[in-house]
């Protein structure tokens, strides 16, 4: 009984209702998958290169018997975990990397045991294929700029709230961006599934509408942006939220020295900058940590970042900017003005 096949597109839209089960290495999914989905490897990463050993040096035909010798005891195993992800439904979506013999082999098993099982046509490599290509495609970007501390990300997230399509790319890097942002964060992913988490978003979006992303530099902590969405970014309008300084050094002393924060971490942030900020400023964040004077910490960091902020947005591709002032942090009142302001534009 051979499996239905399904395009990127139609897999990715049964993925909605259906679980999704990676059958690659565990290696291969920790790298990378499709968000959501679960891991039941066909063989562990010592099988696999196994396998892939023996058909370089056997040939196909040694390569699929070992590979039978390796899975068969595994049968039954992999029909009772499947079951449990869907026991009234009885249906599930399969892939490997290339849409072939691991999918579909798993598939005609599911399916001889009374489960409906279709597989991802060209497998996780058509997905990725999908996945580049859908940010090249032109959409109505708003660049929420502004500097360190101004609070871009809770005004995006009260964007959200009134109605705006947004994409937080921070949240999904699991960092702030800066030598300091991943602390009290998660631990980041590979760029590969920072895309991955990426286009999850972006696929749900009503392409004829606004969407509103943070100004960035290229890479977040260690996820580089799709480039080429960052290409439509830099040529996106972009708004530049004003914040007295007095405003934004308390709110990253909220952020940053709140519990679960380590002075440690903030020591180990502000040495990686020494060469911008100078010996002896990092000298004097340092000590200041040390004290918990966390007010002047944020000071000495902001003679950095604005700089370095001012010279990014200089360098900008959009001719379509313009400044908005917020003299108090209130991420709801400048969500609604943004909103407001930007409909005067149009």
């Amino acid at each position: 009984m051979t499996a239905k096949q399904l395009s990127v597109a139609d897999f990715l839209n049964e993925a909605g209702r259906l679980p999704v089960i990676d059958v690659r290495s565990p290696g291969e999914y920790v790298h990378a998958h499709i968000p959501h989905a679960i891991n039941i490897p066909l063989f562990d990463n010592d099988e696999r290169a196994k396998v892939g050993t023996k058909y370089k040096h056997a040939g196909k035909d040694a390569a699929v018997l070992l590979g039978l010798e390796l899975v068969g005891p595994k049968l039954a195993g992999f029909v009772k975990q499947v079951r449990r992800l869907n026991p009234e439904g009885k249906e599930v979506l399969v892939h490997c990397w290339r849409g072939g013999m691991r999918s579909g082999s798993f598939a005609w098993l599911l399916n001889t045991a009374g489960i409906r099982a279709r597989t991802l046509e060209g497998g996780y490599k058509a997905y990725r294929s999908e996945v580049l290509s859908a940010f090249a495609q032109p959409r109505q970007l708003m660049i929420l700029g502004g500097k360190t501390g101004s609070g871009k990300t809770d005004i995006l997230k009260e964007l959200a709230r009134q109605g705006e399509q947004v994409i937080d790319l921070e949240a999904i890097a699991r960092h702030k961006g800066s030598s300091y942002g991943a602390i009290g964060q998660l631990p980041q992913v590979s760029s590969e599934y920072f895309e991955n988490e990426l286009f999850d978003a972006w696929r749900q979006l009503d392409p004829a509408r606004r969407i509103w992303l943070e100004d960035e530099s290229r890479t977040i902590g260690t996820c580089f942006i799709p480039y080429p969405l960052w290409l439509q970014m830099q040529a996106a309008p972009t708004v530049v939220v004003e914040v007295p300084r007095h405003e934004r050094i308390a709110r990253l002393v909220r952020e940053y020295s709140g519990e679960g924060i380590e002075p440690a971490a903030l020591i180990e942030a502000t040495r990686r900058i020494q060469k911008r900020l100078g010996g002896k400023a990092t000298q004097e964040a340092i000590d200041a940590i040390t004290t918990r004077d966390y007010a002047t910490v944020a000071d000495i960091a902001l003679s950095y970042y604005d700089k370095s902020y001012l010279t990014g947005l200089s360098l900008k591709k959009s001719t379509d900017l313009y400044t908005f002032d917020a003299p108090t942090d209130n991420p709801s009142l400048s969500a609604t003005q943004l909103i407001q302001l930007k409909a005067e534009r149009n």
